[in-house]
């Protein structure tokens, strides 16, 4: 640890190696605080930024009383942001979305649109405070339905490449802020959508007093077995299904090859003048190598194996990002980014009760689906499942918004996302 005044500051500068130990002592700092604070839980709100923050306040405040500031090396940051991505793009088949048909394909449709609007309403308000309109994009679909994956990758883009100061930090912010409040408002809509319309629910349904024939016993009595069964089998799988060291090396292989030939696929795009996020090459890269495997049977890429991947490099990424976050710069954003923020509440629960409910039956499916997209539309897909299972414990099972809402939410509404956010940013950088 190299230590330095600078400018009268002393200046702490944290090498590959501690960077990346400090990142995991903090991300289990924070799984630790989780466990104690059963809140955190409840809303779903990870532990590298519970684990993270504290550093970035302490490094916040040394900074600001002119004492001392933390500088990390974002090495290994980069090479985890673009293997999580990767493992994102391994986990895009072909045959998931055929699975859902139409009813993927629409709400992966509606999490398009809220990418768009999302930056529509992020824009004005920027260029109202009289900010560069980047900082739209920033307080909009970045962070919000691209959560803090996106917003570590596309802070850093936008702060290093297009000299936009704070931009890191308020992304990270604003996606924390996200994940608060799409645990929050997701459930309560969901509850408020099926009393308004008298929606009849699974559970009412299964009442005695609801069940006037043999006939409708039996289906009900049909259907509380299937459930059963599906536990009872989930469960034997979770036992039997362990991965090797070997299993699990052969996939990194695959993620590792991804990144490499997306390297390649990013540099090219860039020379082009295409000034994008470096994972994107590795993502697509990823994609290609799952499809091909997917339809040929050449090979086989398991989704459980890349999704414990896909946890390990999210999880010390986004530590790592927080650590070094510089919340100072954010003084002067606090009252647009929150204006931001409320506006960004109010238009995901349009967009769920208007769109999502609306669009797929107005039936009990759809209002689960309508509180699952305010999870992921202003945090990710575990504040999704959250709201989802929030309306479902108490009015019983909706299978298909459990299996349409995490697929949009885990890897289609990202790569529709990470278009939108290249293209409108754009507009701002030519």
């Amino acid at each position: 640890m190299e230590t330095v005044f600078v400018n009268g500051i002393l200046q702490v500068k944290f090498d590959i190696f501690q960077a990346v130990a400090l990142g995991a002592i903090m991300y289990y700092a924070g799984v630790w605080i989780r466990s104690k604070v059963p809140v955190l839980l409840r809303l779903s709100i990870p532990a590298p930024v519970v684990g993270g923050l504290p550093v970035a306040v302490i490094a916040a405040i040394l900074r600001g009383n002119g004492i001392a500031q933390f500088v990390f090396d974002g090495t290994l940051q980069s090479v985890f942001m673009t293997c999580f991505f990767c493992t994102v793009g391994m986990n895009a088949s072909y045959k998931l979305v055929l699975k859902g048909g139409l009813m993927v394909l629409g709400f992966w449709g509606v999490a398009a649109a809220v990418s768009v609007l999302q930056n529509a309403a992020g824009i004005p308000i920027a260029l109202g405070f009289g900010l560069n309109p980047l900082m739209g994009i920033i307080g909009g679909s970045i962070p919000m339905i691209g959560g803090l994956g996106t917003a570590g990758a596309f802070g850093a883009l936008f702060q290093d490449d297009y000299g936009l100061d704070g931009a890191l930090s308020a992304a990270i912010a604003c996606a924390t802020f996200g994940m608060v409040a799409g645990s929050l408002v997701g459930g309560p809509l969901g509850e408020w959508i099926i009393k308004f319309h008298k929606i009849k629910t699974p559970n009412a349904i299964k009442q005695i007093g609801l069940i006037d024939t043999e006939k409708e016993q039996r289906a009900v009595l049909e259907e509380v077995g299937e459930i059963a069964q599906k536990a009872e089998s989930k469960i034997k799988d979770d036992e039997e299904d362990k991965i090797s060291g070997p299993h699990l090396m052969k996939n990194l292989a695959w993620v590792l090859i991804a990144t490499g030939v997306g390297s390649a696929v990013s540099y090219y795009l860039k020379k082009a003048g295409f000034t994008l996020p470096p994972y994107l090459g590795a993502m697509l890269a990823a994609i290609i190598f799952r499809n091909i495997g997917d339809k040929t049977g050449k090979y086989t890429i398991d989704s459980k194996a890349v999704g414990m991947i896909g946890d390990i490099t999210l999880a010390l990424f986004i530590t790592m990002a927080i650590n070094s976050l510089q919340l100072y710069q954010l003084i002067n954003l606090a009252v647009p980014l929150f204006i931001m923020m409320l506006i960004q509440i109010i238009l995901i629960l349009g967009i769920a009760y208007f769109l999502v409910f609306r669009l797929f039956g107005s039936n009990y499916d759809s209002a689960v689906m309508a509180s699952g997209i305010c999870g992921f539309g202003l945090g990710a897909t575990p504040n999704a499942l959250v709201c989802m299972q929030a309306i479902t414990t108490k009015h019983g099972y909706s299978e298909r918004a459990f299996f349409v809402v995490p697929i949009v939410g885990s890897f289609l509404a990202d790569l529709s996302n990470a278009a939108v956010i290249a293209f409108m940013s754009g507009l701002f950088t030519k």
